[in-house]
């Protein structure tokens, strides 16, 4: 998928060509996002800004917490059917 905007290419092309995602919850650490999907509690995600479409199966990169606070953690985990899988946050 190539765009014309650089700074969402760079985006796209980050962690190995998956899409840089969020969490719908604004996840302050890393480690908080970690506790949430170990204890149970259903994770979604979303593409800001709509560039690209949101993945809702497979491997996704995932940043927080949300802009414009400064990205201070970044992730990877697995999503089924749009939630991330007990246990893949990385």
């Amino acid at each position: 998928m190539e765009s014309g905007n650089p700074e969402a290419r760079g985006r796209e092309e980050a962690k190995g060509g998956e899409i840089v995602m969020y969490t719908r919850t604004n996840f302050q650490t890393k480690k908080a996002l970690k506790e949430a999907v170990a204890s149970g509690v259903p994770v979604d995600t979303f593409q800001p800004g709509g560039i690209f479409p949101a993945k809702t199966d497979g491997q996704i990169a995932l940043e927080g917490p949300h802009y414009p606070q400064p990205h201070c953690w970044y992730a990877t985990a697995v999503i089924k059917d749009g939630l991330i899988v007990k246990g893949s946050v990385k």
